[in-house]
């Protein structure tokens, strides 16, 4: 042992270290994923949401954030069809919240996840202060592991790799 490397550890057994290791991002996919699947739900089946104007609507929502966001010329395109637009999130919420929870094409749902969270940030949350109250912005950040790392473990993109290589093999 060298006299930068750390001693082993020994107050946790070493099966349970490799196992924390490896399904690390677990956790991270569980909750990101049932939450956009969630919040695409929501969407569909809010009527009051999905409305061009009135109390709760999609439109109201919008209009509410343009003056104050980053990007007042995508809110402003998101207004040419706000039906359309809250339809589009719903159904991308949930597709991307569904590709993360079995783990198909799951960098690529991520980078989904990662432009919903940023275009939101961008207009929705904007001008919440301070910027960690807003939490669009944090939503963005932990898509950034998934689309770097993937998932690796307990995922459809995972057993399709397997099986590639054991037909190749």
């Amino acid at each position: 042992m060298t006299r930068t490397e750390a001693p082993p550890r020994t107050d946790v057994p070493r099966g349970l270290r490799e196992q924390a290791a490896r399904y690390h991002l677990l956790p991270l996919r569980l909750f990101l994923g049932v939450t956009f699947v969630y919040a695409g739900l929501d969407k569909l089946f809010d009527p009051a949401f999905l409305s061009a104007s009135g109390d709760g609507s999609i439109g109201d929502l919008m209009r509410g954030v343009r003056d104050t966001s980053a990007i007042p010329a995508l809110v402003d395109l998101s207004l040419e069809a706000p039906v359309g637009f809250a339809v589009f999130l719903a159904v991308a919420e949930i597709l991307v919240g569904l590709g993360t929870l079995v783990g198909l094409l799951s960098r690529t749902a991520a980078v989904g996840g990662a432009l919903i969270s940023l275009s939101l940030w961008l207009t929705v949350s904007w001008a919440v202060t301070p910027y960690y109250y807003g939490n669009d912005l944090i939503y963005l950040m932990a898509w950034t592991p998934l689309i770097l790392a993937g998932a690796p473990y307990l995922s459809l993109d995972s057993e399709i790799r397997s099986r590639r290589s054991r037909r190749t093999a």
